[in-house]
């Protein structure tokens, strides 16, 4: 069974940073593009960041530019999502997301088949 594991979530101040984590497990690391999407109380569900099974290619929504990054080391199974200078804005549940059959750039559209657990992120003022 694939399972997917978001760790690092918390409390912070504006302007502060935190370093969202996922675990992949039930396949090989780089088999799956991976992101991560987030989704605030009443609001849908929106992409924020995705990276390519090689890790050379990275797309971001374009008010997360300049303050988030992505990256995967395969040697550790994991992708970690590096927020700096967040905002009251950022305060969701993440979610990371992976998929076998689509490309990075797809997930940029529509989300892939797995997801994880979610972890919360608030911002405060």
């Amino acid at each position: 069974q694939v399972q997917l594991v978001e760790s690092g979530g918390g409390l912070v101040q504006a302007g502060g940073s935190l370093r969202l984590s996922c675990a992949a497990s039930g396949r090989t690391f780089s088999s799956y593009c991976m992101g991560w999407f987030r989704q605030a109380p009443g609001k849908e569900r929106e992409f924020v960041a995705a990276i390519s099974r090689s890790g050379s290619i990275t797309y971001y929504a374009e008010s997360v530019k300049g303050r988030f990054t992505i990256s995967r080391g395969n040697a550790k199974n994991t992708v970690t999502l590096q927020m700096n200078s967040l905002k009251p804005e950022d305060t969701a549940v993440y979610y990371c997301n992976a998929d076998l059959d689509k490309f990075a750039g797809q997930l940029v559209i529509a989300p892939g088949n797995y997801w994880g657990q979610g972890t919360q992120v608030t911002v405060s003022s």
